[in-house]
């Protein structure tokens, strides 16, 4: 089963993320109508972390068991042949400036570096979150066979709910922490994230056992959502989104979104916005190799180009170019290829 009117928001997160990271001298981080929004746009690598725990459930539920092993290699399928090319390019990018990191490729190449906090962010620092991808992916075969489909579904929501809540009161208490080391820690350790997962999970279960036939248009539902989402990000009163706070937003929108039944759901299944759903894992992984590769010199330099907006948008281009050349040409193909392997 796929809800494909979720597919769309997660080119939506990752364009968010490259803003994020990129556009900070465009004029969207100097808007002040906007601003707010993408300052805190890196809140969509949680989004990314929810959304993943839920289509989890949907895709396997109707599954009495899951096989590791045929699991494990269908999610390899999906993430390692772009990941593995994002590499590449980082690695080209490295021999033409004479600065090859073997210590950080390696941790990269066995996606383990978000459990070194001063190692998450290196060689191409969008990868430490399909490290801890990684994680959820070994977990997420032993939870659906032994707790999702034999323990009772209220006492597990009551159970990952409390866990979430426990999590977030750590994350809080000690984000400011002058120890920069275990503040890398709480913020790009596996183990930190797991909460979000958990929650997406028992968001997938809930959705399947009441929601997923009351369909009807629930579009004024989610334009509040999204209002309130808006309206956290604009007033957040100190509070940290980065671990998953936001999921008591984001689960009433993805709910909802999912349920919702008009012209909006038409518009969003729609080829053109599920392909660029599609992509938006490319948009993500190849964004630094593409940012670093063309650089915002380099086009000042042999373009005359110097309004930084104009800059960051032909950048973003060509990432989106690259991304649906790759999807098209080495995503999707060593998918089906690696699937049936000793299938």
């Amino acid at each position: 089963m796929r809800i494909e009117q979720l597919t769309f928001t997660r080119f939506l997160a990752a364009i968010s993320i490259v803003i994020f990271h990129y556009g900070h001298k465009s004029f969207l981080f100097n808007n002040k109508y906007v601003d707010f929004v993408f300052e805190q746009a890196n809140i969509g690598v949680s989004y990314f972390f929810l959304l993943s725990g839920f289509v989890m459930i949907i895709a396997y539920h109707k599954k009495e068991s899951i096989k590791p092993v045929q699991y494990l290699k269908n999610r390899f399928a999906r993430i390692y042949p772009i990941y593995l090319f994002a590499i590449i390019l980082v690695l080209l990018g490295q021999v033409l400036t004479n600065n090859i990191q073997l210590t950080n490729l390696f941790l990269n190449l066995f996606l383990i570096q978000s459990w070194l906090p001063d190692k998450a962010l290196t060689f191409n620092p969008p990868g430490w979150s399909l490290s801890v991808e990684l994680v959820f992916y070994v977990l997420f075969p032993f939870l659906y066979n032994n707790l999702y489909k034999k323990l009772n579904l209220n006492k597990i929501a009551i159970c990952i709910l409390l866990f979430w809540f426990v999590f977030q009161v750590i994350y809080h208490l000690f984000i400011n922490t002058e120890n920069h080391l275990f503040r890398k820690f709480l913020v790009y350790n596996p183990l930190m994230h797991l909460n979000v997962f958990f929650i997406g999970n028992v968001s997938g279960l809930l959705f399947m056992k009441y929601f997923k036939d009351k369909k009807k248009n629930y579009n004024l539902l989610i334009l509040c959502i999204i209002v309130c989402i808006l309206l956290a990000l604009k007033f957040d009163f100190g509070l940290n989104y980065h671990n998953g706070l936001l999921s008591i937003l984001f689960i009433p929108f993805i709910l909802l979104l999912s349920m919702n039944n008009s012209r909006l759901t038409k518009l969003l299944n729609k080829k053109g916005f599920i392909f660029l759903g599609e992509i938006s894992y490319g948009i993500y992984i190849l964004q630094f190799p593409v940012f670093s590769l063309v650089s915002a010199y380099s086009l000042k330099k042999y373009l005359n180009i110097y309004d930084e907006t104009v800059l960051f948008l032909i950048r973003l281009v060509i990432l989106i170019l690259l991304s649906s050349i790759t999807y098209k040409f080495i995503e999707k193909p060593l998918q089906v290829y690696i699937k049936k392997i000793n299938k």
